[in-house]
């Protein structure tokens, strides 16, 4: 994997990151890579924010794999920041290859870089992989998770 390169993402990226997103049972039901209007929106929120690194994996100028790491300052834990890993994706094709834990890699290494003292993801309860993968990678499962859909 010596040609592959982590980058910030880019508007042009957003088919294939939404392509990605959508490609399991989950993704499949809330995400519509047919109308890419509010991933348009929504990116140029995010790289508008400082605190929202979102990258792509890219190998020979194709998007193989995406991940969001947002920075969260706090009061909490001595005034501690921490960052928190989201919309972690890797293409089929590439899925086993090792990019995921590269990405993870790049992700935490990026919040040591950004001072942060803990690194949270969370990972939908029926993604047994996804949890297994974390769980190899040194994250261990500390709490339950809450969502209320607005």
């Amino acid at each position: 994997m010596n040609d592959l390169a982590i980058r910030p993402a880019v508007l042009s990226d957003i088919p294939a990151i939404v392509a990605m997103l959508a490609d399991d049972p989950l993704g499949a039901e809330r995400e519509s890579p047919d109308d890419l209007t509010p991933y348009h929106t929504a990116f140029q929120r995010v790289t508008d924010d400082p605190n929202q690194h979102l990258v792509v994996a890219v190998r020979a100028e194709r998007v193989l794999g995406t991940l969001q790491l947002t920075i969260v300052p706090g009061l909490s834990r001595r005034g501690s920041t921490r960052s928190i890993i989201e919309g972690v994706r890797i293409h089929a094709e590439e899925r086993g290859s090792g990019l995921g834990t590269q990405m993870i890699q790049w992700a935490v290494d990026e919040s040591r870089r950004q001072k942060c003292t803990l690194v949270q993801l969370t990972s939908d309860v029926t993604r047994t992989d996804a949890r297994r993968f974390y769980e190899r990678l040194g994250f261990t499962a500390s709490h339950v998770g809450f969502k209320l859909t607005l």
